[in-house]
């Protein structure tokens, strides 16, 4: 969430940065209006507030028919309008939580992925003296991946991960958590059943509540959903707590299943494990003073780890800087880590980086004490560490043999036990 008194100081700039995410500026006007009319009634009520206490105090020591009167139609007043407070105070909430956050000066502009732009690539993609096959096929034939009854069992981007693809996933998991935690991160695994305020913290509401999977509510219950990421409850885990500068930042790694209806996504990637509704995933989250040059910073040191991740792994990747059309609603600023995989023929996204500012914890009203003893809110900043199955996909398109077989990057074979994966 926006603050408001940066909107009423910088309307016209709040106007570009959403148009330029491809959102309708008129929300801008919108929340003007009624932050008017919200302050008017504020005013209003609490001129006649004072003068009924005024008037209070006068008729302790008399209570004179004119002042009986007086007192009485002051309430009247109040009784009129501290409904339409109530009235003007809801839509003006419901208002902000649609304004999107605005963009870094650094962001480029742009209406889609076209205009995304390449910071940096790694490694050499190699050129094979064989047909390559993709992750589908190796799964298939080294009986690693069944397609077929996960989606009998589970329906459309249902699968079953089997033998050495069972132990690559928790290699994959064990390593990255391992390398975190040596980085002086905190490691947490955190609940993923989730109240409705949580995702509303994260901006994953309003705009993705189609994306996410609903509980059915009791009556007198919470609405509670199911998590696409951890950065969800790492985010709403400080919610509406104060902390003190010298404590900041704060980092955590996430490790978590996540779950995600891709109901955005109809027709992209249909086919294999590159895009499901299940999967597990380890996720950065940091928490940091209100500075900006600070965020920009730890945004950098974020995309480096998970790129070391990519590098031991010996994954030839590439780093985008997202423009302005193809980030999320809440980021200021995104990069994006995209690995090459032989089966697709072209890169795919293994890892996003974001800073958020002080969007997610104004909604979580997440803030801490500076030196100067003023209260301030966090900057909050999250990056995808691992995930699988879709790292899994890199990871054996890229380590595919001639004869079928799959080696096993270096660092993950003391976790899964064996330096390759071949059947007969």
């Amino acid at each position: 969430m926006l603050d408001i008194a940066y909107i009423r100081e910088n309307p016209d700039k709040v106007k570009q940065g959403i148009t330029n995410k491809n959102f309708n500026p008129d929300i801008v006007d919108k929340v003007l209006a009624s932050d008017t009319k919200r302050r008017d009634l504020i005013g209003q009520i609490e001129v006649i507030r004072a003068e009924r206490n005024k008037l209070n105090d006068q008729l302790k020591s008399e209570r004179t028919p004119e002042l009986m009167t007086q007192s009485g139609q002051l309430k009247e007043k109040l009784q009129t309008l501290e409904p339409q407070l109530r009235e003007i105070e809801e839509e003006y909430a419901v208002l902000m939580l649609q304004i999107p956050g605005v963009p870094l000066d650094e962001v480029p502009v742009g209406k889609d992925s076209a205009s995304n732009e390449v910071v940096r690539t790694w490694g050499e993609v190699k050129k094979l003296d064989f047909t390559p096959k993709t992750h589908i096929e190796l799964g298939e034939s080294l009986d690693l991946i069944d397609i077929e009854r996960g989606s009998k069992v589970a329906g459309f981007r249902g699968y079953y991960l089997k033998n050495e693809a069972v132990m690559l996933q928790f290699a994959l998991m064990q390593y990255t958590l391992q390398k975190f935690i040596s980085k002086g991160y905190t490691p947490v695994t955190p609940p993923v059943i989730l109240k409705k305020r949580s995702f509303i913290n994260t901006g994953h509401f309003p705009w993705g509540e189609k994306e996410t999977y609903k509980f059915e509510s009791v009556e007198g219950e919470d609405e509670t959903y199911l998590a696409g990421t951890a950065e969800v409850p790492l985010v709403s885990m400080y919610q509406d707590e104060i902390f003190n500068e010298k404590d900041l930042p704060i980092r955590m790694i996430g490790f978590s299943p996540c779950y995600r209806k891709e109901a955005g996504s109809y027709g992209k990637d249909t086919k294999g494990v590159y895009r499901v509704h299940e999967f597990v995933k380890t996720e950065q989250v940091v928490i940091c003073k209100n500075d900006v040059e600070e965020s920009r910073k730890i945004h950098e040191e974020m995309m480096a780890l998970t790129e070391e991740i990519a590098q031991e792994l010996k994954l030839p990747y590439r780093v985008l800087k997202m423009c302005t059309g193809d980030m999320g609603e809440p980021q200021a600023k995104k990069y994006d880590l995209e690995a090459w995989m032989p089966g697709r023929g072209d890169y795919g996204e293994l890892a996003s980086d974001s800073i958020m500012l002080d969007f997610q914890s104004r909604r979580a009203n997440i803030r801490y004490r500076d030196a100067q003893n003023e209260i301030k809110y966090v900057h909050m900043l999250n990056n995808t560490a691992s995930n699988s199955p879709r790292w899994l996909v890199a990871i054996l398109e890229n380590y595919q043999q001639a004869d079928g077989s799959v080696k096993i990057p270096e660092v993950l074979v003391p976790f899964v036990g064996k330096s390759e994966i071949r059947r007969g």
